[in-house]
């Protein structure tokens, strides 16, 4: 081996590192999400693309064994077939000691796999790889999976997320469409920090192993369509899928084809950086006074009419140690809280294009003067949720269900909105 590892990382097959061990410290855990990305942006058929990606000066040495991805990592020209045979010794070393190497095996023993990296592998060159060598000293009792006998998958066409056999009365699919709004605006009014965060959560009760088809309103979908003029497009950024989503599909006409997992998951999640509109717009005036405060809040809902944001929370904060308020609203109510110091303004109902207000009066017993100690800076946090709405614009167009009982199949699709981490600062 002309150089060496520089690490060893255990992904899941989400690309979420389970166990990372660093031999030499010249890299970081973020190359292990680096790698996963690269290789999202390639074929779906990992086998096709060879056994290594090299990204800005770094190669990564990888195969897949059940759920998870075996990889090492290194700045160093490194011999691709010796690391690859060394990662599958690690592998024969893991089901040795568990029986089964998978995530579940790996997360019960990783007091145990951290003891055979440290001694499979010394300042990045291999060293024992032979189990029964290691079995004489590294004697730590090990969690073993019950493996049981299955048929190959190409005779049951199974996939590792469903079982076969499903049956439903009803076969329903639920489908909601959740985007959570950031926004970050400053004591001079000016927003910080906006992005929208958005989910597409399924929840399937459908018999069989049916095949289902989404369409979105993509922008790249519905040019290569010739759709444009029916509605509005959007460009999805930073999309992820669950992995039950045909990748190579997805890239090559955009259409999210699957065979869902049955019960609740997520298909797919995304983010938009870009300026959003805030969604309900908070003015704050403050009058200091000797002893007292007087705040007066305004509201504003800016989406549109037809619409309507429920269960609003505004968290306004007061000085520690302000005697209990006197509060008046125009629409809702609210309540002192101490043990947050603050005032929570709660409006069940809060339609577009409105206007509420708060008024509210405290003494502060250890403030003698007007310019004496400063009020703290904590910020207005504001939640709700609007239904039937989305900041994005995302639609989705069809959701199919093919099985080959050609049953019938009942979709249902909802949108909310909600506030995630919403703040506006005070002067």
């Amino acid at each position: 081996m002309a150089g060496a590892v520089s690490a060893l990382f255990i992904l899941d097959i989400k690309g979420r590192c389970l166990i990372s061990r660093h031999y030499r410290g010249d890299i970081s855990s973020v190359e292990a999400e680096r790698f996963f990305t690269k290789l999202l942006e390639k074929e779906e058929d990992i086998e096709s693309q060879g056994p290594i990606v090299f990204d800005n000066g770094v190669s990564h040495v990888f195969f897949q064994h059940n759920n998870v991805y075996l990889m090492a990592v290194s700045r160093q020209n490194c011999n691709v077939a010796s690391l690859i045979a060394f990662l599958h010794r690690l592998a024969n070393v893991f089901e040795y000691y568990f029986e089964e190497l998978e995530e579940e095996s790996l997360r019960d023993n990783f007091v145990v796999v951290y003891e055979l990296l440290d001694e499979m592998m010394d300042f990045g060159y291999p060293q024992y790889t032979e189990a029964t060598v290691l079995s004489e000293f590294i004697k730590t009792d090990a969690y073993k999976l019950e493996v049981t006998q299955r048929p190959p998958m190409a005779v049951t066409n199974a996939v590792s997320w469903r079982n076969e056999g499903i049956f439903y009365k009803k076969n329903e699919v639920f489908l909601d469409v959740i985007e959570s709004v950031n926004i970050l605006i400053n004591s001079n009014r000016q927003i910080i920090r906006s992005e929208v965060v958005g989910a597409l959560k399924m929840r399937t009760c459908l018999s069989g192993m049916p095949e289902c088809k989404l369409g979105l309103n993509d922008r790249l979908l519905m040019d290569a369509q010739g759709r444009a003029s029916e509605g509005k497009a959007i460009d999805l950024e930073d999309v992820r899928f669950h992995q039950c989503v045909r990748l190579a599909r997805f890239e090559s006409d955009r259409t999210i084809s699957f065979i869902p997992p049955d019960g609740s998951f997520d298909l797919m999640t995304y983010r938009l950086n870009t300026q959003v509109k805030p969604l309900i717009w908070i003015d704050a005036q403050v009058e200091r006074h000797a002893r007292s405060r007087v705040v007066l809040i305004k509201a504003r809902s800016q989406f549109r009419e037809r619409s309507n944001a429920t269960n609003v929370h505004i968290d306004i904060p007061v000085p520690s140690d302000a005697t209990k308020p006197i509060v008046r609203t125009t629409m809702g109510s609210a309540s002192y809280a101490p043990e947050h110091d603050s005032i929570i303004w709660r409006i069940k109902s809060f339609p577009g294009d409105k206007v509420y207000m708060l008024g509210a009066e405290f003494r502060l017993p250890s403030v003698t003067y007007e310019d004496g100690t400063p009020d703290r800076k904590a910020p207005i946090h504001v939640k709700f949720e609007i239904p039937y709405f989305t900041v994005s614009g995302i639609q989705v167009r069809h959701l199919k269900v093919i099985e080959k009982s050609g049953y019938q199949t009942l979709p249902w699709v909802r949108y909310i909105t909600m506030a995630g981490e919403y703040e506006i600062r005070l002067q």
